[in-house]
């Protein structure tokens, strides 16, 4: 491997490129990103070797392309790819935190391409080029999500790819996944901007006192929420329909509650939260395994 291109330079693509020239430090890599603020911030920061603002003909030469840009965006680009894409063992991936949308819309797009769907499961609530960090997917999850424009063989070269960034490999199916997603993530995001909204519309002078004593959990609820809002809007429209049924589900478990409280049925709340105590304790668990 000799030339990588990353189209979109923001907290994921910026990472990659930190990471991936720590390890290949003689690798060309290419950077596009439409804003040019982006692109001198990544000059500044001497994270790639060349820097476009559009899709052209160069991208030939990579051997990966990574698409590291918001969702909506990604129509856009797989037709630039289609345009300009002439070398048929170059290999496309991406980093989308949905995956059924976008496998869909790469079949479609991508003609005789080489497409590997993907998703590090890493990131922190801040955005652009100087936010990433090269160690930012050691010991996380990659998951991935072949689709009928990969082989076996494209796959390996993906995951073994982020095997040297420090990732964790999982191959799913790409509807699992987004069931995954839209409860461990894509949900616990919709909640918090909610409950923060909710805090913002309140008086100005109770509003003044929720900022003044907040406590950690509503702090919690503001770092998540505070997540670049153009990635998080095309998430909830690219996976809406797990998104929307895993909602029902849990309306439903909200009426309990809020019928509980109501009754002044304790028991009810006991067991409840003593099971998602139980939970948090897996979780834990899960994470000493890991380390």
């Amino acid at each position: 491997m000799k030339n990588i291109s990353i189209i979109g330079i923001g907290l994921i693509g910026s990472s990659i490129a930190r990471s991936i020239k720590s390890i290949f430090p003689e690798l060309n890599i290419e950077i596009i990103d439409h804003s040019k603020n982006h692109l001198e911030k990544s000059k500044e920061l001497n994270l790639g070797n060349e820097y476009k603002l559009s899709i052209d003909n160069n991208i030939s030469k990579s051997d990966v392309v990574f698409v590291c840009a918001p969702l909506s965006s990604y129509e856009e680009i797989f037709d630039n790819i289609q345009k300009h894409l002439a070398n048929d063992k170059t290999i496309i991936t991406d980093v989308g935190s949905s995956k059924l949308q976008i496998i869909e819309l790469a079949q479609k797009k991508l003609k005789n391409k080489k497409f590997v769907p993907g998703h590090p499961i890493a990131g922190t609530e801040h955005s652009g080029p100087q936010s990433g960090f090269k160690d930012l997917f050691l010991n996380k999850w990659f998951i991935s999500t072949p689709c009928d424009l990969c082989s076996e063989k494209e796959l390996n070269v993906i995951n073994d790819l982020w095997k040297n960034m420090g990732a964790k490999i999982e191959i799913m199916d790409a509807k699992n996944h987004d069931s995954i997603m839209a409860i461990t993530s894509h949900i616990p995001h919709l909640i918090a901007y909610n409950i923060v909204g909710t805090a913002n519309d309140l008086g100005e002078s109770i509003k003044s006192e929720v900022i003044k004593f907040s406590a950690s959990g509503f702090r919690d609820f503001t770092r998540i929420a505070s997540s670049d809002p153009t990635m998080w809007r095309d998430i909830m429209l690219s996976n809406k329909d797990e998104i929307l049924s895993l909602l029902n589900k849990f309306n439903d478990d909200l009426k309990g509650l809020i019928e509980a409280i109501k009754s002044g049925d304790g028991d009810y709340l006991f067991e409840r939260f003593k099971k998602t105590k139980n939970i948090r304790q897996k979780i834990l668990e899960e994470d000493k395994n890991k380390s």
